[in-house]
């Protein structure tokens, strides 16, 4: 029988999160350089400006890269090959293109490629003045930003739920085909609530990561946190205040969402 772990043993006793008191306490001290100071507080006024955005982008992006990634997950485990085999096309083209790269292709090339495909099927429509031409300065930078992460998120989240589903017992599944559940009262009822449990903690850390990935859209000009900061900053020549408060706010907010998903998961942990 093993000997109880020592309460000082680093096994046997709860670390204290020293890191995230040192992460408050710089945090306090920034938030009150940006209540007292006149230069702190104008740069965060005009870069909170882009926080909306920030957040509605990654929201809307993991949103649908979750429905896209769901389905290639389901894709990739189907029994027909060509199902199979897209899926995995799919999810390794994309994984193997690096974001940015991805995001400028997505945007000055897929965007236009969109906007020709729709005149070409509506041309007819369009002849008759039943629809305008479609510009291609019409599909706005937001939305091929959104577009872009939806597409490169999909592929990541695709293996983290074929991991979770393949993580179920099959005696389950195989037990509620004997009950005479359908594929989809399967799916919905059995694998997805027990999958859960092995997603996640991966798919939090994913929303975390698309967070600090939509940075990225700033180089398309939309107007989110990290735009707005390099826009003051050039023109006012304070970058290191600028880019603290930068900073600042995305810490918030990953610091913010990193421990909602310990207690999340702190809390499905206790009802084992």
């Amino acid at each position: 029988m093993p000997a109880p772990a020592n309460k000082g043993s680093p096994s046997g006793r709860k670390d204290f999160p020293w890191w995230l008191a040192v992460a408050a306490a710089i945090a306090v001290a920034l938030g009150i350089a940006i209540l007292v100071s006149d230069i702190y507080g104008q740069v965060f006024a005009t870069v909170s400006q882009g926080i909306w955005i920030t957040i509605w982008v990654s929201l809307l992006a993991f949103v649908l890269a979750s429905g896209l990634g769901l389905l290639l997950a389901v894709m990739s485990l189907s029994e027909h090959i060509a199902l199979r085999q897209s899926a995995r096309f799919y999810i390794e083209i994309v994984r193997g293109i690096p974001l940015l790269v991805l995001l400028f292709y997505i945007a000055f090339v897929g965007a236009p490629a969109i906007v020709a495909l729709w005149n070409f099927l509506t041309h007819p429509l369009q002849s008759a003045g039943l629809f305008e031409p479609l510009l291609v300065r019409d599909f706005s930078l937001l939305w091929r930003a959104i577009i872009a992460l939806t597409l490169a998120y999909a592929a990541f989240l695709a293996e983290i739920f074929r991991a979770g589903i393949q993580a179920v017992d099959k005696g389950q599944i195989e037990a509620a085909k004997a009950l005479g559940l359908k594929r989809v009262q399967r799916f919905r009822l059995i694998v997805m609530p027990q999958a859960m449990r092995t997603i996640l903690p991966p798919y939090g850390n994913d929303f975390i990561s698309m967070v600090k990935d939509s940075s990225l859209v700033s180089v398309l000009g939309v107007v989110d946190v990290t735009q707005m900061g390099k826009v003051y900053a050039s023109g006012s020549f304070r970058f290191f205040e600028t880019y603290s408060v930068v900073a600042y706010i995305y810490l918030i907010l990953t610091i913010s969402l990193s421990l909602g998903l310990r207690w999340v998961e702190q809390r499905l942990n206790s009802r084992d």
